[in-house]
């Protein structure tokens, strides 16, 4: 009879890139370093997908790749537990609630994603612009598949640069009241609520207040 730990690891398999890419719509290099990313944190933390809030996730950018680690550690906004800084940055922490450890994993300098295939920085402008050919369009997509096998390929640690730090552990998802804007007369959160002449505001109304609108 399997023990309780073993049938929990097993209704928490880590998702596969297919279905991330599912998730995604297509196949690209910012979807795999998400999903690699993912996958090595979790790995790390010795840890399964998330269920209700035990894993937190720091995503340093908005790109591709953050599908994939959705998809990967269950971590949402709607739950809470998947927390955006617009750094700009290929840079994941996971953290495990029940261990108090977290794993930052972070996108090598060194990594040179053109350098896998050099002919995908040729159609990239054509197929970002528009412009390009339908046949230069199903070579790019076919280009741009190889470069993901070969990233997944690859040994993570040539890839990323991973480590165990310190962090402040995020509080769980909170409830809190809803307030009307004056303004708008829409409903938000009062933790987001803005006081304007001792009432209050929504963000987009105060931001038009303050601009002078």
């Amino acid at each position: 009879m399997p023990s309780e730990s073993s049938s929990e690891t097993t209704t928490r398999q880590i998702p596969t890139f297919e279905e991330a890419a599912k998730f995604h719509g297509h196949v690209c290099p910012g979807l795999t370093i998400g999903y690699i990313a993912a996958k090595a944190g979790i790995e790390k933390l010795e840890t399964g997908r998330d269920v209700d809030e035990e894993l937190v996730t720091i995503v340093e950018n908005d790109a591709c790749g953050v599908d994939a680690v959705q998809v990967l550690t269950g971590c949402t906004l709607g739950k809470g537990n998947l927390i955006y800084k617009d750094h700009a940055k290929q840079v994941f922490t996971f953290i495990c609630r029940d261990s108090g450890k977290a794993v930052r994993v972070a996108l090598k300098a060194s990594f040179n994603i053109d350098a896998i295939d050099p002919e995908v920085s040729k159609l990239r402008p054509k197929v970002m612009g528009g412009t390009a050919t339908e046949e230069e369009a199903k070579e790019f997509r076919k280009r741009m598949d190889g470069i993901s096998v070969t990233m997944r390929n690859t040994p993570v640690e040539e890839m990323f640069d991973i480590k165990f730090v310190d962090t402040k552990i995020p509080g769980k998802a909170r409830i809190f009241n809803s307030v009307k804007c004056v303004k708008c007369g829409e409903m938000m959160a009062e933790s987001r609520a803005k006081v304007q002449n001792g009432e209050y505001v929504c963000i987009p109304c105060y931001e038009e207040y303050t601009r002078g609108w």
